[in-house]
């Protein structure tokens, strides 16, 4: 939630910016998706495009790790200006207060309409959430059972302030441990080792805590989840400062495409069946599976810091508004979906006049919010209204 500059101090990492914003649009096409895939979802669409499936593939395993690496690193930058206590407490609100907004204000409608089209809810909102969301228990089981109130697409501030903190509790302990760790680490990653080691890494979380903690991002208990984005997050913290190793992640950057590719698609042949399965081939699968989310993040950035370089209006707009973006996107897709059932439109007209509405309701919403003091921080913002000048003229942070 941080923009991002180079380790000279001097310079803004305009590619981690741009692959922050388009990481976070990705999500928005990505949540559109799910009302049409086989897969589990709020509410569905009555239109079902199951050849989603496979390009959603493409994204599922490395989006999310991709946004916790990108994190890590403006974690690093922040702290390399302000000390460990400020860092603490700016993270904080800026994290904390959009999540307990959006938990009181942007997620209950999501709620709300995932029990009427479940359940047949016959009261109004305003029944539900006095009696139902504001109950602070679990309720409607078996069948959705949720935890109210919840934090539903939120989850990804959640776990980003944990892992946040639990690294200032590090740093506290040991100030000197990331710069010690970070002069060591051009030497173990040095030629293919950047490749292989992380491999091998995500590729045992896989292994060893996918098949017993299946994802749940209800923070207790989901330990696959944490051992995954709580690695992205401290690679990405470690490497920040390395220029080396982005110099090396930018050359070898269609090596890993292409193993990247490799991966995935022995990871798909599996998926869909087209060997007969056997212990043997779901290892091969998770071990292919795991290596293709490091492998695909380092493509991207080093995609990313050879050719999306271009800085101006457009992407200090971006930095800005993602944010906001990303709270209110999942609302106004459940709501805009839901209000379209009966319509009679095709799943491509649906599909535009959500992704439409949605696009709106996000630009609208950051409008408002970044003209307005006291909604500032509610969205992630700092206090202040920017001016456009004020904004170009700001140093990253």
């Amino acid at each position: 939630m941080s923009t991002l500059q180079q380790a000279s101090g001097s310079e803004r990492r305009v590619d981690l910016d741009w692959v922050r914003i388009l990481a976070f649009g990705l999500l928005i096409f990505y949540h559109v998706g799910m009302l049409y895939v086989s897969w589990g979802f709020h509410i569905k669409s009555e239109h079902r495009l199951t050849f989603l499936e496979p390009v959603m593939l493409v994204l599922n395993p490395w989006r999310l790790s991709l946004l916790f690496l990108v994190s890590g690193v403006a974690s690093r930058f922040m702290l390399a200006k302000v000390q460990l206590a400020a860092f603490v407490r700016a993270r904080s609100v800026r994290l904390l207060i959009p999540l307990v907004f959006g938990m009181l204000v942007i997620v209950p409608p999501q709620s709300y309409l995932q029990i009427v089209e479940a359940l047949g809810y016959p009261q109004g909102f305003a029944d539900y959430y006095l009696r139902h969301y504001l109950a602070f228990s679990t309720q409607f089981c078996p069948n959705p059972c949720m935890v109210q109130p919840t934090w539903n697409h939120l989850w990804f501030v959640v776990y980003l302030w944990v892992y946040t903190m639990a690294l200032a509790g590090v740093l506290a302990l040991w100030p000197a441990a990331a710069n010690r760790i970070g002069q060591r680490l051009p030497a173990v990653l040095a030629g293919p080792w950047l490749l292989v080691l992380p491999c091998l890494l995500f590729a045992a979380w896989r292994l060893s805590l996918a098949p017993i903690f299946p994802s749940t991002y209800a923070l207790f208990g989901d330990w696959y989840n944490h051992a995954d984005y709580a690695t992205a997050f401290l690679i990405g913290f470690l490497l920040a400062r390395e220029g080396r190793i982005w110099h090396d992640i930018e050359r070898q950057r269609w090596v890993t495409l292409i193993l990247a590719a490799a991966c995935f698609t022995s990871f798909v042949l599996v998926y869909v069946g087209a060997f007969q399965r056997s212990p043997m081939l779901r290892w091969f699968a998770n071990s292919a599976y795991g290596c293709y989310q490091w492998l695909a993040m380092v493509a991207v950035l080093g995609f990313a810091r050879r050719y999306l370089t271009a800085d101006g209006p457009v992407r200090r707009y971006l930095t800005d508004a993602i944010f906001p973006f990303y709270i209110v996107h999942q609302t106004a897709i459940i709501v805009v979906a839901y209000a379209l059932r009966g319509s009679g439109l095709s799943a491509g007209g649906e599909a535009a006049l959500v992704i439409s509405a949605t696009a709106l309701t996000c630009v609208a919403t950051y409008e408002i919010v970044r003209r307005s003091g006291w909604l500032r921080p509610l969205f992630g913002l700092r206090m202040e209204p920017r001016s456009v000048a004020g904004i170009a003229q700001q140093q990253p942070s």
